[in-house]
């Protein structure tokens, strides 16, 4: 996501650190199955998120 930069925890970022802080928020709420996915496309890489409550 992001050309790939969410991987790189060091980014300064705004952006990437709002995605890569959303990604962390939903990994530590245990009511939520969730999953990035990262897709490749035409205009670059982007990606998703799919979450829900369980």
């Amino acid at each position: 996501m992001r050309n790939g930069a969410v991987i790189d925890a060091a980014s300064s970022d705004p952006s990437v650190q709002g995605v890569r802080r959303f990604n962390e928020l939903l990994a530590s709420e245990p009511r939520v199955n969730a999953t990035a996915i990262q897709t490749v496309g035409s205009k670059g890489y982007d990606g998703f998120a799919i979450a829900i409550v369980i």
